[in-house]
């Protein structure tokens, strides 16, 4: 009996647990699926299976729109009921008034199109999304945004594990430069936030 071949070992347990990562992060945003992205995106990048990078992307676009299908059903019943919900409760606490202000004026602006816009920007999904669910906007015309912008984000941090892969010569040093990367991006707007309102605060 021939071992199991160690790639296709890491393809048998990376493939679902990353899928489930992502469905996960999207419906709980805390976890760090652009981290889960790029790092599998090193990974696939520095092995021989053809077609490893290409899993990843589909993967992770599919997870994460299932995920945000999911958010947007349990936020749009929250909506539609007389007493809301703690879903659409929580949504609101990690949106700041002037961010959900903003993704409003947006939305009107440019409709589902703002989706990829707020899909690659750090901490920019939830507030949309929850403008999106304020005005009621029918979850057929989300799911038609909403689409793309999954494909554009997967994309967007499958290139950043691909050129943190490209610079190292071992994988893991290519997965801790993507984990400490995209915590720096994920983490800058709020430090930003929080600088320019003590800025204000002191002025």
């Amino acid at each position: 009996m021939s071992a199991v071949p160690p790639e296709s070992t890491q393809q048998a347990v990376g493939y679902p647990s990353l899928f489930l990562l992502v469905v996960l992060g999207s419906l709980v945003p805390v976890v760090p699926t652009g981290a889960l992205v790029s790092s599998a995106a090193v990974v696939a990048f520095n092995q021989t299976a053809p077609f490893s990078l290409l899993l990843v992307f589909g993967v992770a676009a599919l997870a994460a729109f299932l995920g945000d299908i999911g958010l947007y059903w349990l936020g749009s019943r929250g909506a539609d009921s007389r007493n809301g919900s703690r879903r659409l409760d929580r949504l609101r606490e990690r949106a700041t008034p002037e961010r959900l202000e903003t993704a409003r004026r947006r939305l009107d602006e440019h409709g589902v199109a703002v989706l990829v816009v707020s899909r690659l920007l750090p901490a920019g999904r939830i507030p949309v999304m929850l403008a999106c669910l304020l005005a009621q906007l029918p979850i057929r015309r989300f799911l038609k945004g909403d689409a793309p912008a999954c494909l554009a984000w997967a994309a967007a941090y499958g290139l950043i594990g691909i050129l943190s892969g490209s610079l190292f010569a071992e994988p893991w040093e290519g997965v801790v430069a993507v984990v400490a990367l995209t915590v720096v991006i994920s983490a800058t707007p709020s430090v930003w936030r929080r600088v320019t309102s003590r800025r204000a605060g002191a002025s």
